[in-house]
């Protein structure tokens, strides 16, 4: 059910829907990007998950940011139903003149549909295929040649109703002067006062990341005068013992490390100043590319079409290039084993050097 919506529709109201973690956030950017060129006047407002917001919050194109709180139903069914309905009355008395449906969970298809939005996009997920989801949805979107496309081309077919050109939006990620600020004061205290490399080796996600061992030795290997290295990671305990870990192995005295200090959009503007950015497959990996600095990002049987980091300042080193890998799907999530073993040493300081010696 794809109609083409007439030319002369021009919307004044604008929410866009995505139920997805912090990386998935970022890749929605050039859908706001395209949605505010094509229609500069135009509010554009998103629904999220609450965690998530970093990644928009300083979006100067969006006005307004409606939260879904996952802790809710921690707090008992009567707290959660109140909460849905006053995200619900918001969402109507927004009257939207459009609703764009990226995601794919019920919530989101049936919150479309309450918001009474003349215009309703949704994709035509396989799953999906049903009265309800057709119900909420009054324009689908084909999911055919998702295979073949990254998460941002994917995004942007949902704006084929409107017939809104996509070619020049990019994704972005936006910080305040403040998150700067404050990022400096970490270096500053960490005795970083010149040029720096992020490295962001953890994941929340074992099986994305590369040895311990392997980080140290890269560490090592770029050790050069006036070049300070800087990690990064999320102030999870897993995380920051693996930080730890990977310290303890370093000979390198121009390493340091601010992981589990700093904010997302604190982190962002940490990485917008960074000479390079090294990193497995992660939101920091995300922003790097939308902050358009150098990138050598560190991939595994990740779907790596859908999942590499978007732009043209990128390296990609794929584990797969090394050895076999399984298959995405049929990896089990909660496994220790660290797939991008087979990626070397020297292959990853010679991508690094490439951006440094430049």
């Amino acid at each position: 059910m794809v109609s083409q919506i007439p030319a002369s529709f021009t919307p004044r109201n604008i929410l866009v829907i995505k139920l997805r973690h912090h990386g998935d956030m970022l890749l929605t950017t050039p859908v706001i990007n395209a949605l505010h060129q094509r229609y500069p006047n135009a509010a554009i407002d998103v629904l999220l998950y609450q965690e998530t917001r970093p990644m928009l919050q300083a979006h100067p194109a969006i006005r307004k940011l409606h939260l879904i709180d996952r802790k809710w139903k921690k707090q008992g069914i009567w707290h959660q139903a109140k909460q849905e309905l006053k995200l619900v009355n918001a969402i109507r008395d927004s009257h939207y003149d459009v609703v764009i449906n990226l995601a794919d969970q019920w919530r989101s298809a049936l919150i479309a549909r309450l918001s009474d939005a003349p215009v309703r996009i949704g994709f035509a997920f396989n799953k999906r295929d049903n009265r309800f989801w057709h119900y909420c949805h009054n324009h689908l979107v084909s999911t055919q040649s998702f295979s073949q496309l990254h998460t941002v081309e994917q995004n942007l077919l949902a704006l084929s109703p409107l017939d809104v050109p996509t070619d020049s939006a990019p994704v972005s990620m936006y910080y305040a002067d403040e998150d700067w600020q404050a990022a400096q004061k970490h270096l500053h205290e960490q005795g970083v006062n010149g040029p720096y490399i992020v490295i962001q080796p953890t994941s929340r996600w074992t099986f994305k990341c590369w040895d311990d061992e392997k980080v140290a030795a890269l560490i090592n290997q770029l050790n050069q005068p006036g070049l300070q290295i800087v990690l990064t990671a999320a102030p999870d305990q897993k995380e920051m013992a693996m930080i730890a870990h990977i310290l303890s192995l370093c000979q390198n005295p121009q390493v340091t490390t601010v992981a589990g200090q700093l904010s997302l959009t604190q982190l962002a503007a940490l990485i917008d100043h960074a000479r390079l950015f090294i990193g497995v497959d992660s939101a920091p990996m995300h922003m790097a590319a939308a902050l358009q600095t150098p990138c050598v990002a560190l991939f595994g049987p990740t779907k790596l079409q859908q999942w590499r980091p978007w732009g043209a300042n990128n390296r990609i080193i794929w584990a797969g290039d090394y050895g076999s890998l399984p298959t995405p799907d049929s990896i089990d999530t909660k496994t220790e084993q660290r797939y991008l073993s087979a990626i070397p040493v020297e292959d990853v300081v010679a991508a690094a050097r490439s951006y440094l010696d430049a």
